[in-house]
């Protein structure tokens, strides 16, 4: 990162960056030594981390930056207040700068490019005035939203009584002025810097380390072990590949609370139009990934070696590709028909039924087929290497 004049630094935001760091690694290990940690203090820090984290992954990046699924009100000033509470800036600010990171990843305009390095996509972005002022050009939709607009104007009163007044408060009901100060410190400033550098690494680690499943178009990447810290957000990868889907773990094996967290608030009544990928379509994804990276290995290789599998490969990748294209015709062709079902006649619904049913089991199959065939594939090249 070129050097910085004084006058680029964003003070604000550095000074709070900084100043919470230094009170976690010097005011709570103090109170620690001085107090210990009582089991009151650790169930706090644990409430407010989860409070405040879903309401950044749930509320401002899945609910209102990508609108993958519907909430009530009480979920919607829910996530607002403890969003709040994170310290990550409004709402509005937070889904301005990360809808126009998914639309300029890796490049100029995007706010937390990692190309301008890790320290950069990780905090230097929030410290430091590299670009224009928030037009705001991206939400016109969130500008329209008053409890968006609300939280906005009066951010940080909501964030300090929140996130700093409320765990002193309930401290000193619990245990006098020791808990309310261990309260403030812990569930108050150290848990701030906890969440905050757990969503900083999703920008910058998540950016540089980890797996491309789904698509090596931009840098991001699939970490399991960041999903743990991030309530899910670790599978980046497939979050840059299917952005409005409300899942990021999208196996089930993989951990993503804030999926879970949004399927039983729905089972509440509190969201609804969940939106998810076809599961056909996230598996064409991986396996347009898998071509990709087959078809790499292959031109590593001599010709003469690999031809045999290579025509083999590409046999399959050709009927693959047609399946693929006549589900998804048949799909949208379906998808129409029944949000239209009054129109549409039982005979035309049930012939569209029919014939999307053949054409998943034939992806379905292809899939498998595939999966056979790059098996073998690899195989071939190692037993030839």
């Amino acid at each position: 990162m070129a050097r910085m004049k004084w006058n680029q630094i964003n003070w604000y935001n550095s000074v709070f960056l900084v100043g919470t760091l230094a009170v976690t690694l010097t005011a709570v290990p103090a109170y620690l030594w001085h107090y210990g940690l009582s089991w009151f203090n650790t169930a706090m820090f644990f409430l407010f981390f989860i409070l405040t984290g879903l309401s950044i992954t749930l509320g401002y990046h899945r609910l209102f930056s990508h609108h993958a699924f519907h909430a009530a009100w009480p979920v919607r000033l829910g996530t607002l207040i403890f969003g709040a509470a994170a310290f990550e800036n409004s709402a509005l600010t937070w889904c301005d700068d990360h809808r126009r990171h998914h639309k300029h990843t890796d490049h100029e305009e995007d706010p937390y490019d990692i190309s301008k390095g890790f320290f950069h996509a990780h905090m230097g972005w929030i410290m430091f005035k590299l670009g224009e002022p928030p037009t705001f050009a991206s939400v016109p939709d969130l500008e329209r939203d008053p409890l968006v607009r609300w939280q906005h104007k009066y951010y940080v009163v909501i964030g300090v009584l929140a996130g700093f007044v409320l765990p002193a408060v309930l401290g000193w009901f619990w245990g006098g002025g020791e808990a309310a100060l261990g309260a403030f410190l812990i569930a108050g400033v150290a848990r701030t810097v906890f969440v905050h550098h757990s969503t900083f690494f999703i920008n910058s680690l998540c950016h540089t380390l980890g797996t491309q499943p789904y698509s090596d178009r931009c840098t991001a990447r699939d970490s399991w072990f960041m999903a743990f810290f991030t309530f899910g957000e670790g599978y980046h990868n497939f979050h840059h590949a299917f952005q409005h889907d409300y899942r990021n773990g999208v196996k089930a094996w993989q951990f993503d609370p804030t999926k879970w967290s949004i399927w039983l608030l729905s089972k509440l009544g509190l969201t609804s139009h969940l939106r998810s990928v076809p599961d056909e379509r996230i598996r064409h994804a991986e396996i347009t990934e898998q071509q990709r990276q087959l078809a790499a290995k292959m031109a590593a290789l001599p010709a003469s070696s690999v031809a045999p599998v290579r025509a083999q490969v590409e046999a399959v990748q050709a009927r693959l590709h047609e399946a693929f294209e006549r589900w998804e015709k048949l799909e949208a062709e379906y998808r129409r028909a029944m949000e239209k079902k009054i129109e549409a006649s039982r005979e035309k619904v049930n012939e569209l039924s029919h014939d999307f049913r053949e054409a998943r089991e034939k992806l379905a199959a292809l899939f498998h087929e595939w999966e056979h065939t790059r098996s073998s594939a690899l195989s071939a090249m190692l037993a030839g290497a």
